[in-house]
């Protein structure tokens, strides 16, 4: 990080944002069960930053992670504070210094997780353009062991260096034995037609991830995935894949054995969208006691961000719509502690002097049933990607990027959001 660069939490500024308007495309409650107190800005004043994740540490306490410039020059570095009073502060951001070269990108997520035993792991995507794809990636990791104090030299994902050129679109897990596992998208693929194979991991103690193996073999290329670990211990995996080379609709799995051996894959929802193309915009999930639930971005039959669910051994419920507003994609969802889940999406505002986008927030009890909707950020702002985080029976907390006709930054509201 260049010197003269000071972080701060202390020194950022609370903006009233004003009353939001009600969004175009989502369904709406005529009792006002949702609020969304004031905003503020987490990431450092005048310099880009962007792809906000949020997570949990092993002590419980919220911990919110971007991408942050640390000079005028571009250069990036993955950086994390965390929340020492549950939610509504955070401590100075950390820069993580062996994440140099991360590349910022909102659906190629940066992340970070935190072991019981207090070891960090920061996962990150860096550029590696070839002569096959200029749009070509990596994925790195680097550990801690005392507290983020000092960190491990980054290591590619990929046990094969040599033949892994193009890795993506990530995700990583806490396993109920503590170690961790990972899923990618990758370039290594037996048939060469379009499309990524998607490859698992796992680690083994602190020497980092083993054993990779294919899990599936036609995805989409460019659309993020999901892994999610659910109360029984089960791992549950989605992504969108490629179906007869053309169709390119949502893909579920599942492990009971912690990604030793996997379900065949289902399709969440017969969309059927036909697109020669990647729209980057993947699948979010999220489990209750009434079963797992899915939210995803297609155009294939209308389009929009969807809902679905699936209780144990059950059929796919049929899709119900999240929002059909223009742009409405990017889903995120977390289950709340009482039972309820939230689904955050952005969308383009409806009344606007700019070609602004909101984020919207849709209620749903556990077993799926819609409670309510509205947007939590105003027309005036351009707000996109948002990440959300469970604090309570009836809070979260969401984060997002804001861009601007300057430097993008990285924002963040508590929601109070009561079921009545």
């Amino acid at each position: 990080m260049s010197k003269g660069i000071t972080y701060s939490f202390h020194s950022i500024t609370y903006i009233f944002l004003g009353l939001v308007l009600l969004l175009s495309g989502c369904q709406t409650s005529a009792t006002d069960a949702v609020t969304a107190p004031t905003p503020f800005r987490i990431s450092e004043a005048g310099l880009a930053a962007s792809c906000p994740f949020l997570t949990k540490d092993q002590q419980g306490r919220v911990v919110l992670s971007w991408v942050q410039a640390s000079d005028s020059l571009g250069n990036y570095l993955l950086t994390y504070a965390v929340s020492e009073d549950g939610d509504e502060t955070f401590g100075t951001p950390r820069p993580i210094p062996t994440t140099k070269g991360v590349y910022p990108h909102d659906e190629n997520l940066s992340k970070i997780l935190f072991r019981q035993n207090g070891d960090i792991i920061a996962m990150f995507a860096v550029s590696n353009p070839r002569e096959q794809n200029s749009y070509a990636g990596l994925v790195y990791y680097t550990q801690s062991f005392d507290k983020g104090r000092t960190w491990t030299e980054p290591r590619q994902l990929a046990t094969n260096t040599q033949e892994s050129i193009d890795e993506r679109y990530f995700d990583m897990e806490l396993l109920p034995d503590g170690e961790v596992a990972a899923i990618w998208l990758d370039s290594r693929k037996e048939d060469q037609a379009h499309g990524s194979s998607l490859y698992f991991a796992r680690t083994k103690g602190r020497e980092g991830f083993v054993g990779e193996k294919v899990i599936d073999s036609d995805l989409c290329q460019c659309c993020r995935t999901d892994l999610y670990l659910d109360e029984e211990g089960r791992l549950h995996v989605a992504y969108r894949g490629i179906l007869n080379r053309q169709i390119r609709d949502m893909m579920y799995m599942v492990s009971a054995d912690g990604g030793n051996s996997f379900s065949e894959p289902e399709r969440i929802s017969e969309d059927n969208w036909l697109i020669d193309g990647c729209p980057h915009t993947g699948p979010a999930m999220a489990a209750t006691a009434g079963g797992m639930h899915f939210a995803w971005f297609t155009m294939g039959g209308g389009h929009g961000v969807y809902y679905a669910r699936k209780a144990n051994d059950k059929p796919f419920t049929k899709r119900e719509v999240v929002s059909q507003a223009p742009a409405a994609r990017h889903p995120q969802m977390a289950a709340l502690s009482g039972g309820n889940l939230a689904i955050v999406w952005d969308e383009q505002a409806a009344r606007q002097t700019a070609p602004n986008h909101q984020v919207g927030l849709q209620l749903r009890n556990g077993n799926g049933d819609f409670l309510h909707a509205k947007p939590i950020t105003p027309d005036t702002l351009n707000a996109v990607y948002p990440v959300i985080s469970p604090l309570s029976e009836n809070r979260l907390l969401v984060a997002y990027t804001v861009k601007g006709t300057g430097a993008t930054e990285v924002w963040c509201q508590v929601i109070s959001a009561e079921a009545r």
